[in-house]
């Protein structure tokens, strides 16, 4: 399911689960990037589709809100066996509003997921629930205030839940997580900024509020064994003292966000005593104990208040290996102040370049006799999609298969035209040159997959008695889905009017499919541009020769140039930070762009058919701590010529326990001598 905004996250999971779900399959959880030829038609460099973790790795409140639910179904053992009780508004006092009663056949504790009658519903509606439990039937919240549904939400509330050996009797706020410290148990509630809150704990006589957010006017009642805590206005963390032992922390959601559960032992299963309960922090990766000290790793975004629950025999904690000062509360958490990084990373200003044309396939004088050229003389295929004309045309029948593919085509005498039809995935886009000049170009469209056209050659320089060369430039945008995933990619029919093609010949990655170059990173890394066959994208590349001169500059003719840079890159050993470029062509927009770091595609740049600018760049493809190698394979499909702005940007930086330097050497390697034969 592709569910891209918080609040369908919010509601679509909870509505899975008051299905009785018990596995639930995030698609996606991280989108990453279509980086070198992995991508579809469908989709563009950028695979995020919104999710909770962001392309550029970055966590947000999406993400909060999944680990969240997470949080809950880990501690929520009675919803593992569940029958459904009922599904209807008769649950509400507000008909806009339904709820299906999850109920425990063992335990009899009960879950009541709430959401709009209406699924499409985004209204603010607020309600009472009325619930069975072990003290008997009511409505809640029984004194004062309400539950509210705030526009596409769903809320699982729950009665008679248990807490180690203490029952939750019920709560108009969501649980998120509980602990067993000590053995006691402290649970955590969450509901929006502003909303009132009131829950009933099983067993208790007395009761203090011992930390309360700002404005609280929070009310007790000793009723149905046991005391009602009613919060008319939740603002921040309160933290209410049972006499039975249970501690209960009310918190709104900005402030759950950054509530984490991390296990003491390495076990993903470990019971709720081998927890600790950490607030304040932006992730926290893991935490263990030594000594009656606690060491917790994780990340920062600024300087950090945390707060942990933890044993009393804790009594002081480090953060990522270093001792924090470290006062106790008096309700027995501990508390310290998690200093960000004051400094500052030094982006390069990425303009400094060298350029030389990368298609020199386009004129007569070409020797198209290199190892990176294959006779195209197929007259079938076991394509199901056969061909209009002969030889065969489909790339694949040669070996090649991926980005972007050269035909060259042969014919002797006056010919007055070409009609092309050409397939190669949504979005793509073709060029032909007829001994060196352009006759025309598709330019794309992100709905169709073949291109169709017929160019008079009256405007190109035609060799009627002798020898004419038409090369056809094609991007490849992958193989389609399922059923059309056989549907050719390359040429369907070449027809010329008034003569006849003598010899065809096609050129795409490198080796095609009987060598395999560059065994780390994999076939799918690149395509036949002579920048790729050559290695120009590579580290260790000598261009000591190229002239000097930057996209932005740019070029004014129809045909595609490859820019190189190299530039250095220095990220503070404690930082994880991540960096974006981003490209914009203020000029022609009939252009295909083409971003390499260090050997690897990461970004196809078409604003004639897509609206991507910013390509993030992960640590590793980056070298976080030296030197690295920007590569960009221009292409304008008209003589407007093109002009391309490179900018690479810090998307954020974090302190962290995580190194972004760490040993990624191995992925980068560099250039060889072999490539010389791919000319």
């Amino acid at each position: 399911m592709v569910s891209r905004g918080i609040s369908d996250h919010f509601r679509f999971y909870r509505d899975l689960i008051g299905q009785r779900s018990t596995a639930i399959s995030l698609y996606m959880m991280f989108g990453g990037t279509n980086w070198g030829a992995f991508a579809a038609p469908v989709v563009a460099t950028s695979y995020d589709y919104s999710s909770p973790i962001s392309e550029n790795r970055k966590i947000d409140s999406k993400f909060y809100e999944t680990k969240n639910l997470a949080l809950f179904t880990r501690i929520a053992e009675d919803l593992t066996v569940t029958n459904r009780i009922g599904n209807n508004t008769g649950y509400s006092t507000n008909a806009a509003i339904e709820a299906s009663e999850l109920r425990n056949p063992v335990t009899n504790g009960a879950f009541y997921v709430t959401r709009h009658t209406e699924s499409s519903s985004g209204t603010v509606e607020s309600f009472k629930l009325h619930v069975s439990t072990s003290v008997g039937n009511m409505t809640i919240p029984q004194h004062s205030g309400s539950i509210v549904i705030n526009g596409h939400q769903s809320k699982i509330l729950v009665t008679d839940f248990a807490m180690g050996n203490q029952t939750l009797t019920y709560s108009t706020a969501e649980v998120l997580t509980y602990a067993l410290i000590d053995s006691k148990p402290v649970v955590v509630l969450s509901t929006g900024v502003g909303e009132s809150v009131e829950f009933h704990v099983k067993g208790a006589k007395n009761s203090s509020a011992i930390s309360m957010g700002p404005a609280a006017n929070d009310t007790f009642y000793s009723e149905a064994h046991g005391i009602t805590t009613n919060v008319p206005r939740v603002s921040g963390m309160s933290v209410f003292q049972f006499d039975n032992g249970v501690k209960v922390i009310v918190a709104d959601k900005p402030t759950a966000y950054l509530f984490w559960a991390p296990n003491l032992s390495n076990d993903p299963f470990a019971p709720v005593d081998q927890s600790v309960l950490v607030q304040g922090p932006y992730l926290v990766r893991g935490v263990s104990h030594d000594n009656g000290s606690l060491a917790l790793k994780g990340d920062i975004l600024n300087t950090t208040a945390i707060e942990v629950f933890a044993s009393a025999s804790i009594g002081s904690l480090s953060w990522n290996g270093y001792k924090l000062q470290t006062s106790r509360t008096a309700y027995g958490s501990l508390k310290a102040t998690v200093t960000a990084f004051n400094g500052t990373i030094q982006l390069p200003s990425l303009d400094q370049w060298k350029v030389q044309d990368t298609l020199p396939e386009k004129l007569p004088s070409y020797d198209d006799n290199s190892e990176a050229w294959v006779v195209a003389d197929h007259l079938t295929t076991p394509n199901p999609t056969k061909p209009d004309t002969l030889p065969v045309l489909y790339v694949d029948e040669y070996g090649f298969h991926n980005s972007f593919h050269l035909f060259r085509g042969y014919f002797e005498g006056p010919a007055t035209g070409v009609k092309l039809s050409v397939q190669g995935g949504l979005a793509f886009g073709w060029s032909a040159w007829l001994n060196g000049e352009l006759i025309g170009s598709y330019l794309g469209n992100s709905s169709v997959g073949v291109g169709n056209m017929t160019l008079s050659f009256s405007n190109a320089t035609l060799n009627s008695n002798g020898s004419n060369v038409l090369l056809v430039a094609q991007d490849n945008t992958g193989h389609d889905l399922r059923g059309g995933a056989t549907a050719p990619r390359g040429i369907l029919a070449a027809s010329l009017q008034g003569a006849n093609f003598t010899q065809w010949k096609i050129a795409g990655e490198a080796g095609g499919e009987d060598s395999q170059l560059d065994p780390v990173r994999g076939p799918l890394s690149e395509g036949g541009l002579t920048a790729e066959r050559l290695g120009w994208h590579l580290p260790g590349f000598d261009d000591s020769a190229w002239n000097s001169s930057s996209p932005s500059t740019g070029f004014n003719e129809a045909g595609i140039y490859f820019y190189r840079t190299v530039v250095p890159l220095d990220v503070p050993a404690e930082l994880d930070a991540s960096f974006a470029f981003v490209l914009n062509a203020s000029d022609s927009q009939h252009i295909r762009v083409q971003l390499f770091v260090n050997g690897y595609q990461y970004a196809r740049f078409n604003p004639y058919v897509g609206n991507e600018r910013k390509f993030p760049v992960p640590p590793g493809i980056l070298n976080y701590s030296g030197d690295n190698v920007i590569g960009l394979s221009v292409w304008a499909q008209s003589e407007e010529g093109a002009k391309v702005y490179v900018q690479m940007v810090q998307e954020y930086a974090v302190e962290s326990s995580w190194s972004s330097r760490f040993d990624s050497e191995y992925l980068r390697p560099g250039w060889t001598e072999e490539r010389l034969a791919y000319a």
